[in-house]
């Protein structure tokens, strides 16, 4: 028998737990339910408060890329339903009694990861999106062995390990897309040393990467040029990112050119 009310499903002789009787506490959000990837709302539930976790009630979520392709499973690895979501922020409404690096009322946000093993040489290092035993955001089996719903929801809950303090003078919604797209620029940058003032940074592409990573190299104090496929984006590149320069990739004089002048500079 099946029952589509109560909180236990019979499927077969086994007694499933619903999405909403999962957990104790109650959420809403948008979910996929299928590879159609259309969204649809999704009463569910989350875990309670533990002793390291924050729980926030989300008032932004960026839509990345990844949010698009896993709702229609087209990486083949999704699990329905699907609630996306990995650049979440809002406000802290709740902390665990050994949480030490928030209070309730403080800004926060959480990018694409909620765990992992934290007993493997990349977890001792702080490389946790290396652990072979990372806990995505969404669409991962948490450690109690439930199913991890991302951002597009009212409420979330997460180990402070994987949660980010924003300062209070950045707007929330400005603030989202750096929990996956910033960081995704900001960290090769930084690691290959390519923040220092006076550097010439080449961007190749402006969508939603690129057009951050513009913004970093120019605050760095770096010499930025846009290389895109597309000369309509010149004028935002120049004059709203500040770019010093736009090439056009298809153009292969322009190109040419450049790289003659830029192999002259160099050698």
């Amino acid at each position: 028998m099946a029952s589509t009310n109560a909180s236990v499903v019979f499927s077969g002789s086994k007694a499933v737990t619903s999405h909403e009787e999962e957990h104790p506490v109650k959420a809403f959000g948008w979910a996929a339910r299928d590879n159609s990837g259309h969204l649809s709302p999704f009463n569910f539930s989350r875990r309670s408060t533990g002793e390291e976790d924050v729980r926030l009630k989300v008032l932004y979520c960026g839509i990345c890329h990844t949010d698009l392709h896993n709702s229609k499973n087209e990486w083949g690895s999704a699990s329905y339903p699907l609630v996306p979501g990995h650049e979440v922020v809002g406000t802290v409404t709740e902390v665990g009694s050994k949480v030490k690096k928030f209070k309730v009322g403080d800004k926060v946000g959480v990018g694409s990861l909620v765990g992992a093993c934290h007993s493997c040489d990349d977890c001792s290092h702080d490389l946790e999106n290396y652990c072979p035993k990372l806990i995505l955001t969404y669409g991962s089996l948490y450690h109690d062995g439930t199913m991890t719903y991302g951002g597009y929801s009212d409420t979330m809950v997460a180990n402070e390990r994987y949660v980010i303090r924003i300062p209070d003078n950045m707007p929330l919604d400005k603030g989202a897309p750096l929990l996956c797209a910033g960081i995704t620029v900001y960290s090769p940058l930084k690691y290959y040393g390519l923040n220092e003032p006076g550097m010439h940074i080449g961007i190749v592409g402006l969508g939603g990467l690129g057009h951050i990573a513009v913004k970093f190299a120019k605050a760095f104090g770096c010499k930025v040029t846009v290389i895109s496929t597309s000369p309509a984006k010149k004028k935002e590149a120049i004059e709203h990112l500040g770019a010093d320069m736009f090439l056009v990739s298809r153009d292969e004089q322009q190109m040419q050119v450049e790289y003659v002048a830029w192999y002259s500079h160099a050698f």
